[in-house]
């Protein structure tokens, strides 16, 4: 039986992260790291669209408010130290006609509570001296969002880890965790102890806390995201980011228009329930995701609720049409001529509560000596070394 100070389960970038700053404070604690994948970063972390998030969008006060703002330093500080490739292209969020100018002057005031830098105004004019072809009445610039290879990091990450001793088991899959004097997490290929266990499992994250004796609320209800790839142009689409004034109801930002750091601009996302929570390909279907998300009472009262937006999201999924009309309100040079031929996916953990709740902040939560990661969705990712911190900070407190 191998044993361990600590045991993080889950190689995604926020798992990572945690193992990082466990050994940056104990630096002679033995650490393992559980994934039941054969390599880091292959669910949400190599699947999400590589923004660094400025933290506009979140509630003050919240979790995600303070850790974005604060992630995207240190992330931006960590690609330094590791020469990984990023860009602070920045982004614009455009208001096209008058009705949405309420909701961009919120989100103003979130920006500037939540300290996002650099975050201003600007008119008509500014946005095209920003972005020449995108068009609208009024938008929020934040010039230090940016882009990454998410992917990068984390295997950068695990160089780290690996090279102070930090013992890694893939292709382990967890089967269980119990609590006692020392927690003893179970795998398929045997028993693995640890004085604290840390799980940040991502889209399973509720199965392991309910086999932790947590409860079993929130559920992970996984949506599939499609980005469209579009044809390279002498001159790119977009220099940075645009994105339409999102619908403060919805933890989804609509669809936007993006350049990744790679020089290729992708188009999306969409936001679909699907059967499966490694969904990538709609047709990946999984008779235990389709259970678990069919008996949560909050899946019905999300549908009840949100049916006028399910049935958009169905017809963006099913016309291309449709996806490059909805970008095209401020982005009017895209057409269907845009688009290449190329398509990237990504499926989002969601955590609804019985009540129908979409979660909308990073919930921690602790049953002895194991902790839990029950929901990290965007900005996770841009979050994780801050994230990382409050998590170690609360297990020390206690």
């Amino acid at each position: 039986m191998t044993k361990f100070d600590v045991v993080v389960v889950g190689a995604g970038i926020v798992g990572l992260a945690v193992a990082r700053e466990v050994l940056i404070r104990r630096p002679a604690a033995t650490i393992a790291v559980v994934e039941k994948e054969p390599r880091v970063a292959v669910h949400q972390t190599g699947h999400n669209s590589g923004v660094v998030h400025g933290g506009i969008y979140y509630e003050p006060g919240s979790l995600k408010a303070r850790l974005c703002v604060e992630g995207a330093a240190l992330m931006y500080e960590f690609a330094e130290q590791h020469a990984i490739p990023f860009e602070r292209c920045g982004k614009l969020i455009v208001a096209v006609d008058a009705a949405e100018l309420p909701r961009l002057d919120a989100l103003e005031q979130r920006g500037q509570a939540n300290r996002v830098p650099g975050l201003r105004r600007v008119g008509a004019a500014e946005i095209r001296d920003i972005e020449p072809n995108a068009t609208g009445i009024a938008a929020l610039h934040a010039p230090n969002t940016g882009i990454i290879d998410y992917p990068a990091v984390a295997r950068a990450i695990e160089g780290e880890l690996r090279a102070e001793g930090v013992e890694f088991f893939f292709d382990t899959t967890v089967t269980g965790i119990s609590d006692g004097v020392s927690c003893t997490v179970g795998t398929d290929a045997g028993p693995i102890v640890g004085q604290q266990v840390i799980v940040c499992a991502g889209l399973w994250s509720d199965r392991l806390a309910r086999r932790s004796g947590a409860d079993a609320s929130p559920r992970i209800v996984p949506f599939r995201g499609v980005y469209l790839e579009l044809a390279a142009t002498a001159e790119p689409v977009v220099r940075g980011m645009v994105y339409p004034v999102p619908d403060p109801t919805l933890p989804f930002l609509g669809v936007h228009v993006t350049k990744h750091i790679d020089g290729h601009v992708m188009l999306g996302p969409t936001a679909m329930l699907v059967p499966s929570r490694d969904g990538y390909l709609f047709r990946t279907m999984r008779g235990r995701d389709i259970w678990d998300t069919a008996t949560w009472p909050g899946t019905w009262k999300i549908a009840r609720k949100f049916w006028r937006t399910g049935i958009e999201e169905i017809r963006l999924a099913t016309s291309k049409r449709a996806y490059v009309a909805a970008a095209a309100r401020y982005v009017p040079s895209l057409t269907m001529d845009s688009l290449a031929r190329g398509f990237h996916s990504g499926v989002r953990a969601q955590a609804v509560d019985r009540a129908g709740t979409l979660l909308d902040d990073f919930a921690i939560s602790r049953s002895g000596a194991v902790a839990h990661v029950r929901n990290a969705p965007s900005p996770a990712a841009t979050s994780a070394f801050s994230l990382a911190r409050e998590l170690v900070d609360r297990i020390e407190a206690n």
